[in-house]
């Protein structure tokens, strides 16, 4: 694909990918549970998130949180607690419980009857560039229509097709969309 960056900071120039500012934007709108896994408020609430109901339970188990009932059970008695690695199983199995229950919400906030959202991108950090090797890349707006593929790779955590998605909206730039393959960040108010 044209336009991709292969050096990217060779020179200096700093940021991040866009559509991981936009994946960033989306996990800010989504609302996770702000207290840590490894404390034991923060572990509660996730355990309790993902065992509710049947249907949490079995999202929770095709999200990686592959422990027996009675493991749980003990967990939320406060019988036994967590390892490590079954912590960090229990903090990716809510992040991916979560973006699931709430991608269809934010599909809905984003798409706003035909309207879409108005995107801001805000251009690389070129600060430690030197002059001569400066691009002249300014603050753009966007307005997105089609939030469907975005949201739903996000909501499966496949960051290559949130890439694809993205670049696809980016085009509508014009011809320079390629300079805004990285970025500061990318906001948005839904």
């Amino acid at each position: 694909m044209p336009e991709r960056n292969i050096e990217f900071g060779k020179y200096g120039a700093r940021g991040i990918k866009g559509h991981e500012a936009v994946a960033r934007q989306l996990d800010a709108l989504a609302g996770y549970i702000t207290t840590p896994v490894t404390t034991r408020r923060g572990l509660m609430a996730r355990l309790h998130y993902l065992t509710r109901t049947d249907h949490a339970r079995a999202a929770a188990r095709r999200a990686g949180l592959t422990v027996t009932d009675r493991a749980l059970r003990a967990w939320l008695d406060d019988a036994r607690s967590p390892s490590t690695k079954n912590l960090q199983r229990i903090e990716q199995a809510y992040r991916m419980v979560r973006r699931a229950n709430v991608a269809r919400y934010l599909l809905a906030r984003l798409y706003r009857d035909g309207r879409g959202t108005r995107v801001e991108i805000h251009p690389l950090n070129q600060y430690q560039v030197d002059r001569p090797r400066q691009r002249t890349v300014e603050f753009r707006t966007l307005t997105v229509r089609h939030w469907d593929r975005i949201v739903t790779a996000w909501a499966t955590g496949d960051k290559h097709e949130v890439d694809q998605a993205w670049i696809d909206q980016v085009i509508d730039l014009g011809s320079q969309w390629g300079q805004y393959e990285y970025v500061t960040n990318v906001g948005f108010a839904a």
